[in-house]
Parts: C-alpha cells; sequence; structure tokens
C-alpha cells in the first residue's frame, strides 16, 4: 500500500514571518486559500467595525439594503421605531437567502423558498403551514420562532456611515477609528447626504492589495499620470499622512496652494509622470470650491478592513472593499454630494466624478495594478514585498513619500489575525 508523503516545508515557511516584521510581506499573504478563510473568521467575523451603508440609503422605515460583511450576505434595514438592524442574510430553515434584492422598501421579508417570514429586524415571524395542513404535518408544538432567527449583528452609526460587527468585543465606533481620523470624516460629512450615482467593479485580485493601494501615498503621483500631467497631486505639493494609533486607519491628504508652480523633480528622474501630448478639452473640468474651507484638494481615508472615502475636488466618493476569493475583490463605489448642494455644485460633482470609478481618469489605473501584483508573485510565494518608503514606523507624518499606512494596515492585521 502506497502511503502519500505530504511535504511541510511550504507550510513551514508560511509560519516564517518575523513577530512584528512591517517591513517586509510575505507574498504567500495574497495566495493562501487558508489564510484567506482565516480572514473571514478572525477580521471580517472578528472585532471589527464593517462598513455596510449610507444613512441615506435607510432614510424610511422600511428601507432596506443588502450587502456583505467579507463573504457573509447580511441585510441591514430601518425599522419602524426609526432604528437600524442588521442580520445575516439567511433563512434559518434550509438556508436559502432571506433577501434576494439589493435595496428597496419591505413591511417584511419572505424567503422565497419556503415563505419562512421574518420582520425588519431580522426575527423569524411566521412559517408557512406550521400547523400542518387538516391537522396533518406542520411543526412541532415545542418549537420555538424566538430561538431560531438570524445571526444578529450590532450596528454603529457616525457622520451618516452605516457600520456592522458580529462581535460584542468591538470597541465603540468613535474609539475605533480614532479621533484623528474621525475629524476628517466629519470634515466632509457635515450635512445630509444625497446619493449621485454607484458603480461596482470585479478586481482580479486579492482584497489586501486593493486596500494597501488605497493607504500607499506615495504611488498615487507615478502610477496616475493624469495627476502629474495636470498637476493635481504630486509628492511636492503641501500633504502629509495621519495614521490611527492601531494603524488600521488613515488618512492622505494634499492641496494645492496659490501661487505653486509644477515641479521638475519628476522629469529630472526621468519618471513617467506626466505628458505635453495630452491636454483637456474643459479646463474647468478641474476648476474646484473649496467648499470645507482648509484648501486641501485631494483626500484619501480608510477604516479597516473595508471602508474608503476619497475627494478630489468637490468629488467625493466612498467605496465598500469585499473580498469575493482568494484573488478576486468586489469593489462598490457610491458617489455622493449632499441635499443643499446648488444645481451648479451637483454638475461639477458628476463632472469631476470621471476622475474616479471603475474607468476614472484617476482611478482606472487602481483596478488593473493589483491584478499586476497578484499576476506577478504566481511563482514567488516565498518571497516578500519591501515597506521601506519612510522608513519602518507606522506613523503620521508630514509627508506622502512613506509607506507608514501601508505597514500601518499590516501592524493592525497581523493583531487581528494572530500572525
Amino acid at each position: 500500500m502506497d502511503t502519500k508523503v505530504i511535504d511541510t516545508s511550504a507550510l513551514q515557511k508560511r509560519e516564517d514571518w518575523p513577530e512584528g516584521q512591517l517591513t517586509r510581506v510575505p507574498f504567500w499573504i495574497y495566495q493562501d486559500k487558508s489564510v484567506y478563510q482565516k480572514e473571514q473568521r478572525n477580521i471580517y467575523q472578528g472585532a471589527v467595525w464593517n462598513y455596510l451603508c449610507l444613512e441615506a440609503d435607510l432614510k424610511n422605515a422600511g428601507d432596506f439594503v443588502s450587502t456583505f460583511v467579507g463573504e457573509t450576505p447580511v441585510v441591514v434595514s430601518r425599522d419602524n421605531d426609526g432604528e437600524i438592524y442588521g442580520f445575516e442574510n439567511r433563512c434559518s430553515h434550509r438556508g436559502a437567502l432571506i433577501c434576494l434584492e439589493n435595496a428597496g422598501n419591505a413591511q417584511n421579508f419572505n424567503c422565497v423558498y419556503h415563505a419562512w417570514s421574518y420582520d425588519l429586524q431580522g426575527n423569524l415571524k411566521g412559517i408557512a403551514f406550521e400547523k400542518g395542513v387538516n391537522g396533518k404535518g406542520g411543526m412541532p408544538a415545542s418549537f420555538c420562532k424566538e430561538e431560531h432567527s438570524p445571526r444578529k449583528m450590532r450596528i454603529a452609526t457616525t457622520c451618516g456611515l452605516v457600520f456592522g460587527s458580529f462581535s460584542d468585543d468591538v470597541p465603540d465606533i468613535e474609539d475605533y477609528i480614532g479621533e484623528p481620523v474621525l475629524a476628517r470624516i466629519r470634515r466632509i460629512m457635515n450635512k445630509p447626504v444625497k446619493v449621485l450615482g454607484r458603480f461596482s467593479q470585479a478586481l482580479p485580485n486579492n482584497w489586501k492589495l486593493y486596500y494597501e493601494n488605497v493607504k500607499d501615498s506615495y504611488h498615487a503621483s507615478l502610477l496616475h499620470l493624469f495627476l502629474t500631467t495636470f498637476n493635481v497631486n504630486r509628492l511636492t505639493q503641501k500633504g502629509g499622512l495621519i495614521v490611527s494609533e492601531d494603524g488600521g486607519n488613515h488618512v492622505s491628504y494634499s492641496m494645492i496652494e496659490e501661487g505653486w508652480q509644477a515641479d521638475t523633480e519628476y522629469r529630472e528622474q526621468g519618471i513617467r509622470s506626466e505628458s505635453d501630448k495630452y491636454q483637456l478639452h474643459d479646463p474647468g473640468f478641474l476648476t474646484g470650491t473649496d467648499e470645507f474651507g482648509d484648501g486641501i484638494t485631494l483626500q484619501i481615508l480608510t477604516v479597516f478592513p473595508g471602508f474608503v472615502m476619497g475627494q478630489i475636488w468637490n468629488s467625493v466618493v466612498v467605496r465598500q472593499v469585499l473580498p469575493t476569493d482568494v484573488d478576486a475583490t468586489t469593489l462598490n463605489w457610491t458617489y455622493i454630494g449632499f441635499e443643499d448642494d446648488t444645481p451648479e455644485m451637483i454638475r461639477n460633482r458628476i463632472k469631476q466624478s470621471n476622475l474616479v470609478g471603475p474607468a476614472g481618469l484617476v482611478s482606472m489605473e487602481d483596478g488593473c495594478v493589483g491584478g499586476f501584483v497578484q499576476r506577478g508573485v504566481v511563482s514567488a510565494g516565498d518571497e516578500s514585498a519591501i515597506l521601506e518608503m519612510g522608513g519602518d514606523s507606522t506613523s503620521s507624518q508630514d509627508t506622502r513619500a512613506t509607506e507608514a499606512a501601508v505597514r500601518g494596515f499590516w501592524k493592525t492585521y497581523r493583531n487581528h489575525m494572530g500572525i
């Protein structure tokens, strides 16, 4: 009888990531299915706040959104008591989805499979033919509906954003985000929101590659030719980086000061950063209003593990990063304005929204480069990425020529994953 020999050397190497090491990230972390499965347990089902939707999506009683926490389908709804509730989108009977629509308004939810019904809080309320037919069949008299509802989430709202958690150990949302980052959310989300549009984008890479990307303030003016060609964003402009104490949340920002002149550093280094071949048919496209009164023209902000908010001039976009497989990610974009916007401001926001999104003049490259990495490291599982730009700390800095926020991501990631 042949005995199958299992080579454990690769498994041993996967444990070879020195504790506290943040400047080297092994490439197997983006490839390993067991790591991906552990993330679903330790992160998405763990002590984190997962971004779910906007409060503007749930204005009225009965409004609901179906979304995901990691791979877990969930429903978020506003009940008649005015409160927001969240629960797993899984019928207690045979496991079918309870809610099939992405959003809408309902008084209750009915599973299409066997018509078990649930209220807006996710409580099991009705069972078709519970008493049987003509005195025969049906559920046993001892069956208690109150004991068979889908898993409920804790819900937290701040600044018009709705977060959910399956953990009782996660801190209050304000403490979880941290005041320095929360202040930058308040900076934008300071009045009632108006949704302008949505996109959903499929990315051919592990979710962490995209989340690293949005925390990487160093790449923006190198990868995105549009930013430097039209002086939207350069590392030589005034700006900085804010990283939360635990490393998981961050803000990167820059501003174009009056009298600022385009530098020559990019050209002198031979960096692909600008082109004389391109012009804008409508230069006013890049004329913005300083609506927040601080001169910041670009701000990217994240809350671990899947929330992103971006502002370029008057374009404001919320992103939800959702893992769908070890090498696949869904990215949901929501473009927003505010209820008191003038028609002129709405037109400007919509015009500038062409900067971001799946085919955005800026964001399009971000949708590709994660796939380039996923493909590039396919045979390099034992090698590591280098994250030494700006040193080895995860502290806030007054420069964007740093990978401090990326290292911060790995700091909180390793803490949640126990690796």
